[in-house]
């Protein structure tokens, strides 16, 4: 293995003539292999990679940046595991550049590890031009095993001819060199060839930089000790450089507290400084320097941008030399690079200190830059830095930005740059602004008053369009704060007509706003009482983001779970809330506000379902602040004057109160949030601490959602929603009376509300009123109906009817069955579980139902269960015996399918006939076992 190492030797003169042989003395200090300091971190990754290259590929090539650690890398590994064949070390000079040079340097390696027969002497005369001397292919190709050749500091070598020899031997040796090339930059060498053919192995800057562990352990070395979280911060503002390590560390030993001494350090005032403004930034012409310093305010830089802030047009050439030579550049996607974050930290002090007033000059011209160019976020973070705040309130006010304050996962980078915003800042554009922070955290009055100021500045000129727009979409988001469908429409329409006269963002790649228009138009729709126009908002915002890959289109999905939750549709609300949150974890937003609408859809239906460790599930992942919850259980007073929760203080319950979702945490909505996040959070809570049998709890929960955030509309939605799970609650506390007297009477009822008032009359032993309060015929969601069904069968068994009532519990049965609700029977108390003992063959069919409730039912005799019919049900049978599955009497089947009575009684009796059975019960039970239904 050959090394090359960097002293001075040769005379500027041999540059460029045929090198005379040299004495050994002179190349003695570059021929050997360089010690390594005690401090040195052995790292077993980059050795074994080091072992199996040379093992493998013909080409090893280590390159990194200045400090980078390869030098060290490589002799470490040739000193503690060295190869089992002959190693030559060099170590490149200036001179080397020339062809006759180096080769007889190379020469002089190799003869010293022993890797050449001493009857190979010396050239005689120079190769032929692009190839090495013979002398050392001869020697080479005698050889019966491989010879390591390492060539440090390689990127001298600059001359194509030596690059070319280089490659020829390679080629020509019959596979008895292994070339280990130690660079700041790729070799000339063609790389491309070597890698198609695979037969090179390459250790980069990106393996060169140290790990966590690794940066430990060579502080550990310097005798200093850092917590892991200040390790992991040196870590990545070095990026795992090893010389930026190294000089920190010690320059830490010298601070008695090498914590205290990382949050205080300034890298442009450090050795590091020296080391990277001698050995990058003074090596570079005056233009890349120039160049250098000028970029380094920038996170990314454009060579356009480059050049705006230079004033020359050569900023792409200088850009890709240096990150060809490692010169801590580095280029990222497309034409962008960027500095190494620690040299443009040096950079940038040097830079202020060479030219005080250049920086914010600079700031401003980037800033205008990237906002001609639609980078809006950076525009606006160099416009800060200029401290030129009212150009950075104006593109901030007059762009899509301002949805950065309403994002499911926080307000975005851009907006927090506003916390600064200077107090007297004055204009439309800055009150836009404090409106968005004031509604963002719920204060709908702050929002409001900001917004009327700002209304008093805009003008109905063209330019103060898009400032228009951001008050319009600011209007409608106070509007679903508060309730406010009136003004939501108005703000809707008014941002609708404008946005559609402003041109389009076409840096965004998903534009946001019609999808949050009719997102936040829909949510008020629905809290006013009017689930049709939600839903058609809601289809409108899904159609305006078409693809799962649209970072808002998960909220409009959860609310449509949500409104075909509430009309029935179990099935289609599931399959949506479930897409919600997939959309939503494509964002990382699944845990957030905005998603909290899909996740109490899952937990509502978890609950009809009776399953309790999905409805925790679900309720964790609701944000306290949208939970709708208290912080304890004691209940407020009563129920005041517009109020639907009454005090449960003496109405007994179980205990003290609990977590309602077994740990989840819950608080005071406080003053912000959506009223209706935080009314259905209440209700889904409420109604889970009913079913574990805290009705106090429930209340309390309830109590809370009377007045939901800044909500200040009635919301009839609101009222359907907690008037009946209240009236519930007081009836499970012993209080029917308040119960009936909480319910509305004299007017239109919703199915719910019609149940609530039967069961609390029921209750409070008036069967008489709670059988009229019930619809003759249950209509509405299917649990509402099951429930409806199973408090009239519960009164016909109280009365002793047991025939109606086992033929309502059918009925019920058959209705829950479809969805799996198991819900409403695990609540109808214990007169359900008595009389399922006395009547275990209505469940037969039912073992979808909790076990308690599921008793097998004598055999009888009759035909084997699994016997086929006896000739083939016809599709006119199946559809009679689908409709008499439901429960359907004979006349109504008759008017469903258009028949006449007697038709259907002669389809009956074939169906019995065929299998085998001599009910109409009996024919839909054995129906169903042979899958015919």
């Amino acid at each position: 293995m050959i090394a090359v190492t960097g002293r001075p030797g040769h005379p500027a003169g041999a540059l460029r003539r045929a090198a005379a042989p040299r004495a050994d003395p002179a190349l003695a200090g570059r021929l050997g292999v360089p010690p390594v300091p005690a401090t040195f971190v052995r790292r077993a990754r980059l050795a074994d990679r080091l072992a199996r290259g040379v093992r493998e590929h013909p080409l090893v090539l280590v390159d990194g940046p200045a400090g980078a650690g390869k030098t060290l890398l490589v002799c470490d590994w040739l000193r503690t595991s060295p190869p089992p064949h002959p190693a030559a070390w060099l170590t490149v000079e200036a001179e080397d550049n020339s062809p006759a040079v180096f080769w007889h340097d190379v020469g002089q390696a190799l003869h010293r590890a022993g890797a050449l027969p001493r009857a190979v002497g010396a050239a005689r005369r120079a190769a032929p031009a692009g190839r090495p001397p013979r002398h050392l292919a001869t020697g080479l190709g005698l050889r019966r095993d491989p010879v390591v050749v390492v060539l440090d500091e390689f990127e001298r070598i600059t001359d194509p001819e030596v690059a070319t020899g280089l490659d020829h031997l390679l080629r020509h040796c019959g596979g008895m060199l292994r070339l280990v090339l130690v660079s700041r930059n790729e070799p000339l060498l063609p790389l491309h060839r070597y890698r198609a053919a695979d037969e090179i192995t390459e250790i980069r800057a990106a393996d060169l930089a140290f790990s966590e562990e690794e940066s430990s352990a060579l502080l550990t070395r310097h005798g200093l000790a850092l917590s892991g979280p200040d390790v992991r911060v040196l870590t990545g503002r070095t990026e795992g450089w090893a010389a930026g390590l190294r000089l920190w560390a010690l320059a830490a030993a010298r601070s008695p507290d090498c914590g205290r001494y990382l949050k205080e350090f300034e890298a442009g005032h450090s050795t590091i400084a020296d080391f990277l403004l001698a050995e990058v930034l003074d090596t570079q012409p005056a233009g890349t320097r120039d160049l250098l310093l000028r970029t380094s305010i920038l996170d990314r830089i454009h060579p356009a941008l480059a050049d705006a802030l230079t004033g020359s047009r050569d900023a792409e050439r200088i850009l890709d030399e240096l990150a060809r030579a490692n010169a801590f550049v580095t280029p990222l996607n497309g034409p962008w690079y960027r500095q190494h974050p620690l040299f443009a930290e040096i950079l940038r002090v040097h830079l202020r200190a060479r030219h005080p007033g250049l920086p914010p000059e600079l700031h401003l011209a980037a800033a205008r830059w990237l906002q001609r160019a639609g980078l809006l976020d950076e525009a606006l973070r160099h416009a800060v830095a200029a401290d030129r705040w009212d150009l950075a309130a104006a593109w901030f006010a007059g762009g899509p930005a301002v949805d950065q304050f309403f994002s499911s996962t926080g307000p975005g980078r851009s907006a927090a740059l506003f916390d600064a915003m200077p107090a007297g800042l004055e204009g439309p554009c800055a009150e836009l602004i404090r409106a968005a922070r004031a509604l963002a955290a719920g204060d709908c009055a702050a929002g409001t008053a900001h917004l009327d100021r700002a209304a008093a500045g805009l003008t109905a000129a063209e330019d103060d369009a898009p400032a228009r727009l951001t008050a319009a979409v600011l209007r409608l988001v106070a509007a679903r704060l508060t309730g406010s469908a009136p003004g939501a429409v108005e703000a809707a329409r008014t941002a609708d007509r404008l946005r559609r006269t402003v041109p389009a963002d076409p840096g965004r790649e998903h534009q946001v706003l019609p999808v949050r228009l009719f997102t936040d138009l829909a949510a008020v729709r629905l809290w006013s009482g009017d689930p049709g126009a939600a839903r058609a908002a809601l289809l409108a915002a899904v159609a305006e983001a078409p693809g799962a890959e649209h970072p808002e289109r998960y909220e409009p999905l959860g609310l449509l779970a949500l409104v075909e939750l509430l009309g029935g549709a179990v099935g289609p609300a599931e399959r949506r809330a479930r897409q919600a949150l997939a959309e939503a974890g494509t964002w990382e937003a699944e845990g957030t506000g905005r998603a909290a609408i899909a996740h109490l859809v899952l937990a509502w239906i978890a609950l009809e379902r009776g399953d309790p460790a999905v409805v925790r599930s679900h309720a964790r992942r609701v944000p306290a602040a949208e939970a709708g919850a208290v912080t304890g259980g004691a209940v407020d007073g009563g129920a005041g004057d517009n109020g639907v929760v009454d005090s449960a203080a003496g109405h007994g319950g179980a205990g003290e109160s609990g977590a309602v979702d077994g740990g989840a945490p819950v608080v005071g909505s406080g003053p912000g949030g959506d009223p209706l996040r935080i009314v259905l959070g209440a209700v889904v809570r409420a109604r889970f601490a009913l079913r574990n049998g805290d009705p106090r709890r429930a209340l309390a929960l309830l109590a809370a959602a009377e007045h939901p955030g800044a909500a200040g509309e009635p919301s009839p939605w609101a009222r359907g929603l907690i008037a009946p799970v209240a009236a519930e609650a007081l009836v499970a506390a012993g209080a029917a009376g308040a119960a009936v007297g909480l319910l509305p009477a004299g007017q239109a009822r919703s199915p719910e509300l019609a149940l609530a008032t039967a069961r609390a009359r029921f209750a409070a032993g008036d069967r008489g009123a709670a059988a009229r309060a019930l619809p003759r015929t249950p209509a509405g969601p299917p649990a509402t109906v099951t429930r409806i069904l199973l408090l009239k069968a519960e009164a016909g068994a109280a009365d002793g009817d047991e025939r109606t009532a086992a033929h309502l519990l059918t009925r019920a049965l058959a209705t829950a069955r479809p969805d799996r609700l198991r819900g409403p029977f695990l609540e109808a108390g214990p007169w359900l579980a008595a009389f399922l003992r006395r009547r275990p063959d209505l469940t037969a069919d039912h073992g979808w139902l909790p076990e308690p409730l599921r008793r097998r039912a004598a055999p009888v005799p009759g035909p084997a269960e699994d016997a086929p019919p006896v000739e083939p049900l016809s599709r006119r049978e199946r559809e009679v015996l689908e409709r008499v599955a439901q429960l359907m009497s004979t006349q109504e089947v008759a008017a469903d399918l258009q028949l006449s009575v007697n038709t259907v009684k002669t389809h009956l009796k074939s169906i019995n006939r065929k299998l085998c059975t001599s009910r109409r019960t009996e024919a839909v039970r054995r129906a169903r076992r042979l899958h015919l239904l």
